[in-house]
C-alpha cells in the first residue's frame, strides 16, 4: 500500500523522506516521527519497491529511507534497482537485520548508510540528516567491520562462512532456514523453481554440506543464532 506525499507550499523547503516498510504501524510511526522535525518531512510512504519506485517521480525525495524484510523484493536488490534508477537520491536503510551481516552488504548494494531498528530515535535522526548531507552513516560497533570487508577483502574472520554467501544466495538460505520449500522460495522471490535449486547448490558447496538435511538445519541455526544476538543487544541497551 502506498500512500501520496504530502506537497503542501508551507513543506516544500524541508528534507523530503520516502519511507519503504512493510509494517503499517512502523511507517506511520516513521513518518509521524520525520514530519515533526524542523527540517523533515515525511513525503509518502509504501510497503514494496514496485511502489516505490512509482512514487519517487512525484515525491521527489531527497532520501529514501527502507527496512530490508519488503513485499514483493528483498531491500538489497531494491536498492540496487534505485543506484541504477536514481543514483542521485541517498538511500539510508533502517532494519532489524543483524547490522554485523547486512551493513557492508547494504553498503556494497548502493546505501549511504544503516542504522538498526533496535537503536535509539536520536540515532536514526542523525543518520538522516548525516547522509542528506552528503555523508556515510554507520553505527560505531559496525564501521571498522564494514570498511575493512568494502576495502580489504582478501580475508574473513573465523567463523563467517555465511558472508561468503552472495546476498541472492543470502536471501534463499534465510528461507530456507525459515522452513519454506524449494517451490515457496521460488513463488516468494519470483524465480523459478529451477533457479532456486542452483541457489540451493551454490549454497551447500560454499558453506560444505553434503545435504538438504544439513542445509536446512545450518540454516535454522543461523537464524537463530542472529535472533539471539539481537535480542542480547537489546538487553544491553
Amino acid at each position: 500500500m502506498a500512500r501520496m506525499p504530502d506537497t503542501s507550499p508551507q513543506k516544500t523547503r524541508k528534507a523530503r523522506v520516502l519511507i519503504v516498510e512493510d509494517q503499517p504501524i512502523m511507517r506511520e510511526k516513521l513518518g509521524e516521527l520525520i514530519s515533526s522535525q524542523a527540517d523533515l518531512m515525511s513525503c509518502g510512504d509504501t510497503d514494496n519497491p514496485r511502489s516505490a519506485i512509482d512514487l519517487i517521480a512525484t515525491a521527489k525525495p531527497n532520501l529514501i529511507l527502507t527496512g530490508l524484510a519488503l513485499q514483493e523484493s528483498h531491500g538489497l536488490e531494491f536498492i540496487k534497482d534505485l543506484r541504477m534508477r536514481y543514483p542521485r537520491v541517498p538511500v539510508l536503510v533502517f532494519s532489524m537485520y543483524d547490522e554485523s551481516l547486512y551493513a557492508e552488504r547494504a553498503m556494497r548494494a548502493g546505501a549511504s548508510g544503516f542504522v538498526s531498528k533496535h537503536g535509539p530515535t536520536h540515532e536514526l535522526l542523525c543518520a538522516i540528516r548525516r547522509v542528506l548531507s552528503g555523508e556515510i552513516y554507520l553505527s560505531e560497533r559496525v564501521t571498522a567491520h564494514a570498511m575493512q570487508q568494502l576495502f580489504a577483502r582478501s580475508c574473513l574472520p573465523a567463523g563467517s562462512e555465511v558472508e561468503l554467501l552472495a546476498d541472492r544466495e543470502l536471501e534463499v538460505f534465510e528461507l530456507i532456514g525459515q522452513g519454506r520449500s524449494t517451490r515457496q522460495i521460488a513463488s516468494a522471490l519470483h524465480l523459478n523453481i529451477k533457479t532456486i535449486e542452483t541457489y540451493r547448490s551454490r549454497i551447500k558447496l560454499k558453506l560444505k554440506l553434503n545435504t538438504a538435511t544439513e542445509l536446512a538445519q545450518h540454516a535454522a541455526e543461523f537464524l537463530q543464532q542472529t535472533a539471539s544476538s539481537r535480542s542480547q543487544r537489546r538487553r544491553a541497551m
